[in-house]
């Protein structure tokens, strides 16, 4: 099964992210961020995804492959990856949307039939990256857990 969503996506320690919001949410901005720390671009503002072997993989448009937006500057074209398995998907959402104490479920999402750990985040917010962060961290250490 295969779907285009309006997301960008990066590599970051290994793991793909997928990073979901409304339109000019800062999708872009947090990506340059994650980017700014050791990341790798695999596409921004439009993502194909696409469900093979119980994992979901992201590649990007052939007509945006290599391009992100940077609000002022326009289209940048930086070296990315042509693919990633998503382990995360962060949501922007604004910051009175977002729980102090979300429950197991919350923190849960499916994408094309795949279960997928998911971490609201604030879009636009200091915060933001330490949430990728952390979210991050608890990802891979039950993806590694699995894999025993």
């Amino acid at each position: 099964m295969s779907l285009r969503l309006h997301a960008s996506s990066v590599l970051w320690q290994g793991a793909g992210i997928l990073i979901r919001g409304a339109s000019g949410s800062g999708k872009s901005m947090l990506a340059w961020s994650i980017l700014a720390e050791g990341g790798r671009l695999v596409a921004d503002d439009y993502c194909d995804l696409t469900a093979c072997h119980d994992r979901l993989v992201a590649t990007p448009p052939a007509a945006t492959e290599g391009l992100i937006e940077l609000r002022g500057r326009g289209l940048v074209r930086l070296p990315h990856e042509k693919a990633a398995v998503i382990h995360l998907v962060i949501d922007l959402v604004p910051e009175a949307a977002l729980e102090r104490l979300p429950d197991a479920e919350e923190l849960m999402t499916e994408i094309a039939g795949i279960r997928l750990p998911r971490q609201p985040a604030p879009a636009r917010s200091p915060a933001t990256l330490l949430l990728v962060r952390t979210a991050l961290a608890a990802a891979l250490q039950a993806s590694e857990g699995l894999a025993r």
